[in-house]
């Protein structure tokens, strides 16, 4: 048995190619196009960004899309956009950023957490009649980490009690769900395209839809530019064109568009590398007790998209009963690289039981409500309790590498009745909010 690192031993994991993780791919087509949008000074027109919306509709496979300054404006247009207002609830999954659900707060909306599915870490359908009362609107589908929500089901309870759907697309541009492009199933879908992201453009976020209406709805709410007669047909809101109807500038700078058209001809094969690495790693690992992959079955028509930050699922009763936090523990000392348990539940943070932003007196989470739905987080339990494990984001197919994070793994979980007697590191709290941070 090799001695583990954490004990003095040799790392498993070093002299890692650089490219194996560089992202976003940058090349001299990238810098030409932004170099001509900033030398003819059009950071702030639409010449280039509405070129950008068009292709990513064509390529979406919907009749709109258009370009927002970051994913956070894009989703809060997407819920202007379905009519989302005073006192309506919008249903979330508790496991997830912040970013999908907290935008509600804006248009005097609130949110009723649901649960997850265990092995999907996805919106439940089986907790969604749960969470409906007299003023729910719409659902809000979050494809964690890459992995597509089980959209079927999902509608057709939508459809049963005439709700709105909401997909954010932003751990999964481009993946599929049996076949069909995620974003494409809900009302509308909306995405961040920032550097972080899988589709990285530098800053940015893209809202999708067939419907005209929700997309006019959305370009009134944030592109004051475009809010006329020429870009607008639904009659209602051409009686207040020329100001942004959410008083706010949402349009994205035209340096991001420019890099978006060109990361756009390239992000399939791109992303079909990233999964031809990811399924690399998971493959080697298969059957190795402690361990499970994130993963879909990609012979049923689905994928991880781009694979954003992926994790796999600590089993410890396989593994002697090793504590996920000593796991991780062991694999950082090998080199791998990896912290546990993904997101904290977004309803266990202080902001959605007590803060009064607008200072009314109650919690803005209630102070537009006929019901306290903070009485229903309670019985939101999967979210909180799952064992998993961030893994490093193979963006090459570059089987030798990838080998050696394989061998740490195995080499970590062979040794896990010596790591039992180590003491246990348990944090007071279980994951983090944003997983740019470890805050």
């Amino acid at each position: 048995m090799e001695k583990l690192a954490i004990f003095g031993g040799e790392k498993a994991v070093a002299n890692v190619p650089g490219e194996l993780f560089k992202w976003p791919i940058v090349t001299p087509e990238d810098e030409a196009a932004v170099l001509e949008v900033l030398r003819r000074g059009a950071m702030s027109a639409t010449d280039v960004t509405t070129q950008f919306e068009r292709e990513f509709a064509a390529w979406q496979g919907s009749r709109h899309a258009l370009a927002f300054c970051n994913g956070t404006m894009a989703l809060q247009a997407a819920m202007y956009a379905i009519g989302l207002g005073a006192g309506d609830e919008l249903i979330c999954p508790s496991k997830s950023y912040w970013g999908c659900c907290v935008q509600a707060f804006n248009l005097g909306a609130t949110v009723v957490f649901a649960d997850i599915e265990e092995h999907s870490l996805c919106l439940d359908p089986d907790d969604l009649e749960r969470c409906v009362g007299p003023d729910t609107r719409a659902v809000m589908v979050v494809h964690y980490l890459g992995h597509p929500a089980d959209m079927d089901r999902i509608m057709a309870f939508a459809a049963k009690h005439g709700l709105k759907v909401i997909e954010d697309v932003s751990h999964a541009q481009g993946g599929l769900y049996k076949g069909k492009k995620l974003g494409t199933f809900g009302d509308v879908g909306a995405m961040s395209l920032m550097s972080g992201k899988s589709f990285a453009i530098g800053e940015g976020g893209m809202l999708v839809t067939d419907n005209r209406e929700a997309y006019d709805r959305a370009l009134a709410y944030a592109h004051y530019e475009r809010s006329d007669a020429a870009h607008i047909v639904t009659p209602y809101l051409l009686r207040y064109q020329n100001i942004a109807l959410g008083g706010m500038k949402g349009r994205l700078n035209q340096m991001s568009a420019a890099m978006g058209r060109v990361q756009l001809k390239y992000y399939d094969e791109r992303a079909a590398e990233i999964r031809r690495a990811m399924n690399y790693f998971w493959d080697a690992l298969e059957g190795v007790q402690g361990v499970r992959a994130h993963r879909v079955d990609e012979a049923t028509g689905s994928t991880m998209a781009g694979w954003y930050a992926p994790h796999g699922f600590f089993v410890p009763e396989e593994a002697g009963g090793l504590a996920l936090c000593t796991f991780c523990e062991a694999l950082n000392a090998e080199g791998f690289g990896t912290r546990p348990y993904g997101n904290f539940p977004l309803h266990t943070h202080r902001f959605f039981s007590d803060f009064d932003r607008n200072h009314t007196g109650k919690p803005t989470r209630i102070a537009y409500s006929a019901r306290d739905v903070r009485e229903l987080d309670a019985a939101v339990k999967v979210s909180g309790a799952v064992n998993i494990f961030s893994v490093p984001w193979f963006k090459k197919y570059m089987p030798e590498a990838i080998d050696s994070y394989v061998h740490a793994v195995k080499k970590v979980l062979v040794a896990s009745d010596e790591l039992l007697a180590l003491p246990v590191h348990e944090p007071d709290t279980k994951g983090c909010w944003s997983f740019f941070n470890r805050q």
